[in-house]
């Protein structure tokens, strides 16, 4: 008995491992390889039946920028994630669109859910041509001198005329659920004689015209459009812009709902000071002049 307890005993196991050429994992990569270019061959087939138009505007799509990636470039990274915060609150679906949706469309500037980043979106647009910019919940108001879009005086277009209106249907064209109020004003002692008549005329004309420009950019029937033409004395005091014989206000309201009965959304946050805003304008200015003349320097 004692023999058998110190006995050693011995077990020995033999593990048959087959080889490498024999297993399986091989026909899993296989599969993905083969799978992966069936789908790449099957884009390409796809591709070469549609038109060029329908190229291009593919390629346009993944060339341009997302949303998310122009507000970055041109509001900076405070104000985007600022709002980026804030609609992720409000409306999350919103942000996934903005991450695939391409920059060249144009934005609704009431959508844009701060008043800050609608600021600098104006600005961006407008640039200096624009003054007394006005940012409130549900209404951007600015105005613009008629040096801009009109001959002193007259109703002629100025050289800046297409320009000019080009900005600002930058910030019409993209708009929905909103009301836009068009209002003309000429001094009297800007035009022929200094005549109130003809003054009022004047406006009237002239808002004719820019009524049909910017109700032509509508790309959505939920904005309406109206107009007022006025006509006053000159009461302008110094350091304001004499060159100006009148300006162009457009006043855009937002409303409370939406077509499909939704409340809209008004936009929150703090607005940007006059100090700030004046700078920033002012930078603007300096910016545009200099591209200008390297413009012009290229030609």
């Amino acid at each position: 008995m004692a023999e058998k307890k110190g006995a050693m005993i011995v077990i020995k196991k033999i593990n048959v491992v087959a080889g490498g050429a024999h297993g399986g994992a091989w026909k899993v990569a296989f599969a993905d390889f083969m799978t992966a270019m069936m789908a790449f061959f099957l884009v390409m087939w796809l591709l070469a039946t549609q038109s060029e138009q329908t190229k291009k505007a593919i390629s346009d799509y993944f060339s341009t920028p997302s949303v998310i990636e122009y507000e970055f470039n041109n509001f900076g990274a405070e104000l985007t994630l600022e709002k980026l915060f804030l609609d992720l609150i409000n409306e999350p679906l919103k942000v996934f669109q903005a991450f695939i949706n391409p920059a060249d469309r144009t934005p609704n500037v009431m959508a844009m859910g701060m008043k800050k980043v609608v600021q600098a979106h104006l600005l961006a647009q407008l640039g200096a041509v624009a003054q007394n910019v006005e940012v409130t919940p549900d209404t951007v108001t600015f105005e613009i001198p008629d040096i801009h879009l009109f001959k002193a005086g007259t109703t002629m277009p100025a050289p800046t005329f297409v320009a000019t209106m080009d900005r600002v249907k930058g910030i019409t064209t993209g708009l929905q659920d909103s009301d836009v109020k068009v209002t003309s004003v000429v001094y009297n002692d800007g035009v022929y004689q200094d005549d109130p008549r003809v003054a009022r005329t004047v406006a009237e004309e002239r808002l004719a015209v820019l009524e049909l420009q910017i109700k032509g950019s509508f790309e959505h029937a939920s904005v309406s459009i109206q107009g007022e033409a006025l006509n006053r004395p000159d009461r302008r005091g110094r350091g304001e812009n004499l060159a100006a014989t009148g300006f162009v206000k457009i006043e855009i309201k937002q409303r409370q709902f939406r077509e499909d009965g939704k409340p809209t959304r008004q936009l929150e946050g703090g607005t940007m000071s006059r100090e700030e805003l004046d700078k920033r304008f002012t930078e603007r200015f300096v910016d545009d002049v200099v591209n200008k003349r390297r413009s012009r320097r290229r030609e």
